[in-house]
């Protein structure tokens, strides 16, 4: 037993002194071979030893050549998975490149700027209204009061799909659709996509944004439209903003007026001012009270009910919050010009 026990302790330390010596997993897989095989391995071997030791000596005996193999596969497991690990391999890093940013996603500033606009008028008690965009001639024209002759609905500046089917050159249909099914007190607004045959300039474009507005009430005046619109711009660019109205005419309102706003870009101190043109003064909004006949079409009396209505273009308007001298850059799709108002 003695001798047995001698053995194993010198053979422990023949395989650490061997351990000590791996360079690589093939000398590593030899000493796995010499110590572990079944038919040749010292471990197999010193257990064949084991039969001619006292039957009250072998408990003790067994626990030492166990104790002995669980250590030598311990030890080979641990190599072999040193050995498996792929080579860290330093890179060689320049320190005077950039770093590398990674830009998070951010909203569209035309959406976001709509949302604002939104934000406004339901804080005035206005809904919000949908409505699809493409329409019949009926909803985008007659029921508006456009007469069949009106420029308006020539090819060269409506787009249509059909005879009678159309893109929407206005959300002012989504209007009536509503005062169609519901009755006074109305008080919504309709943004929403339209389209227009327009060749595309700074300030035009064939596809753009707009919010239009109705309210329908009793005793609704040209003042409440009036104080709507003046408290609307203030709380969009600022309370100092210079605000004109200006008569007009439109087929669905009558008296009808064009509200416009000091030049946000050049404050009308530049002969050279692409969005103004000069002039100082830039229109923003195209108001007016709903004409009776418009009313009539959906079947609200106008002896009893009266209303205004009013649109302005989103995109537009952004260009003179965001001071931006071309419509066209929100539509360019760069990147370095998009970012720059998710910061805001």
């Amino acid at each position: 037993m003695e001798n047995l026990k001698i053995e194993i302790q010198n053979k422990r330390k023949s395989f650490e002194d061997a351990l000590a010596k791996v360079k690589d997993r093939h000398s590593l897989q030899d000493i796995r071979n010499e110590y572990l095989s079944r038919q040749r391995g010292i471990i197999t071997g010193i257990f064949e030893q084991l039969k001619h030791v006292k039957p009250e000596e072998r408990p003790e005996i067994g626990n030492l050549i166990n104790d002995f193999k669980n250590h030598v596969q311990e030890r080979v497991l641990a190599l072999q998975e040193k050995f498996a690990a792929p080579k860290k391999v330093l890179e060689k890093v320049d320190l005077t490149l950039p770093g590398e940013k990674k830009y998070w996603g951010a909203p569209h500033p035309i959406p976001l700027f709509q949302q604002e606009i939104e934000n406004i008028f339901l804080r005035m008690g206005f809904s919000i209204a949908d409505g699809p965009e493409i329409e019949t001639d009926y909803y985008n024209f007659g029921a508006l009061n456009f007469p069949p002759h009106h420029p308006a609905r020539d090819d060269w500046d409506t787009l249509y799909i059909t005879d009678d089917v159309l893109l929407r050159t206005h959300t002012s249909p989504v209007q009536i659709r509503v005062m169609e099914k519901k009755k006074p007190p109305i008080r919504i607004i309709n943004p929403g996509k339209v389209y227009r045959k327009e060749a595309p300039d700074p300030t035009h474009l064939p596809m753009f944004f707009q919010v239009e507005g109705l309210v329908v009430d009793l005793g609704i005046t040209f003042a409440h439209l009036k104080g709507t619109l003046e408290y609307f711009l203030k709380a969009l660019f600022h309370e100092k903003i210079k605000i004109r109205f200006r008569p007009s005419f439109f087929p669905f309102t009558e008296p009808s007026a064009e509200v416009d706003i000091e030049c946000t870009v050049c404050g009308g101190k530049s002969e050279d001012c692409r969005v103004c043109g000069g002039g100082g003064w830039i229109e923003i909004l195209g108001s007016g009270m709903v004409d009776p006949q418009v009313l009539k079409n959906v079947n609200i009396d106008p002896e009893k009910y009266s209303g205004f209505a009013f649109g302005l273009g989103v995109d537009r308007t952004a260009m003179f919050a965001y001071q931006i001298p071309d419509m066209r850059y929100f539509y360019e799709n760069d990147l370095r010009f998009i970012r720059q108002f998710s910061l805001k």
